[in-house]
């Protein structure tokens, strides 16, 4: 079976948000009392395996991991590692991430090791004032 659109076309991109907390707190982001969604109903790092693995099966050949910022999610490498394994017997072709930046110096080495294949750095403003704002 394939995804297709309402125009018939193939849908072969999946995003999949690992969380929705966050390192930073921008405005438009996040509100000033930010509730976040309780641990227990954030899906586990095996809920999401099983999640792209469905959608693997539907003809998704890339996925882009996000959030909030996915890089705080607790054993975000695990999860990256385990997804990757898949592009040895699936059609899985990429594994991209979006981030803010704020961690990568932590995580790029880990990140290339376990399977990112791009990653994408979500800046509003290069302006040093605007971004403490």
């Amino acid at each position: 079976m394939q995804l297709t659109d309402q125009f018939d076309r193939k849908i072969n991109y999946l995003r999949v948000s690992v969380t929705d907390r966050c390192d930073l707190r921008c405005v438009y982001c996040m509100k000033e009392k930010m509730i976040f969604q309780p641990k227990k109903e954030i899906l586990s790092l095996e809920e999401i395996c099983r999640l792209c693995d469905n959608f693997i099966d539907l003809g998704i050949n890339k996925i882009r991991l996000t959030g909030g910022e996915p890089l705080v999610r607790k054993d975000i490498l695990k999860l990256i590692k385990k997804i990757n394994t898949r592009k040895k017997f699936t059609n899985l072709k990429e594994i991209t991430l979006t981030t803010n930046g704020t961690l990568l110096d932590i995580f790029a080495k880990d990140l290339k090791k376990n399977g990112i294949d791009r990653i994408n750095v979500s800046l509003d403003t290069i302006d040093n004032n605007m971004y403490k704002k």
